[in-house]
């Protein structure tokens, strides 16, 4: 395997490691440990633990852009922006994003080299949803906060019927609660 290919390897370890445990919570030793190479040579592939974790940022917006713009595919208006929300609760299932996304925002609390990457991946985000769907921003908006909702309900395990019938559906579950 190629230094490019583990450092592949690295970055998705990271992306799980990370979103267990947090950047401060999660050590370099746990993250070469799933990637099965030692910790020296993890150092080598990435000069330090912020490094990766940075990396790891930089992935995550990787793979939802990629996501967005694969469901897509050729689609426009409110039928990409059904295909991409699709594909985005998808991407909630494994879990893998969702807690990476979280610890993610909350290092950006405190630390401004994260804010900063979150910041310009966020606007790269939301741009990239507008160019695909070529719908307005009051669209766009209502997109990414439905999105920023499922992470909330994904995360503390409510259940709710997605598409047209979500916010029904969320009246019922909490009259329920």
């Amino acid at each position: 395997m190629s230094a490019g290919e583990r450092r592949e390897d690295a970055v998705r370890a990271a992306l799980h490691e990370f979103g267990r445990g947090g950047y401060e919570g999660t050590s370099t030793a746990a993250i070469a440990k799933r990637v099965g190479v030692s910790q020296p040579y993890l150092f080598r592939l990435f000069p330090s633990k912020r490094a990766l974790f940075l990396a790891a940022v930089e992935r995550c917006f990787d793979d939802m852009e990629e996501a967005m713009r694969d469901a897509a595919g050729g689609k426009y208006g409110q039928e990409a922006i059904v295909a991409m929300g699709a594909r985005y609760r998808t991407m909630l299932d494994s879990g893998v994003h969702l807690k990476f996304q979280l610890q993610l925002y909350a290092a950006a609390l405190d630390d401004e080299e994260v804010r900063q990457i979150g910041n310009t991946r966020w606007a790269e985000l939301w741009r990239t949803i507008g160019e695909l769907t070529g719908e307005p921003a009051d669209e766009v908006l209502l997109f990414v906060a439905r999105g920023m909702l499922l992470n909330v309900l994904t995360a503390l395990d409510v259940p709710y019927t997605p598409g047209a019938e979500l916010g029904r559906s969320l009246r019922e579950w909490s009259e329920k609660v």
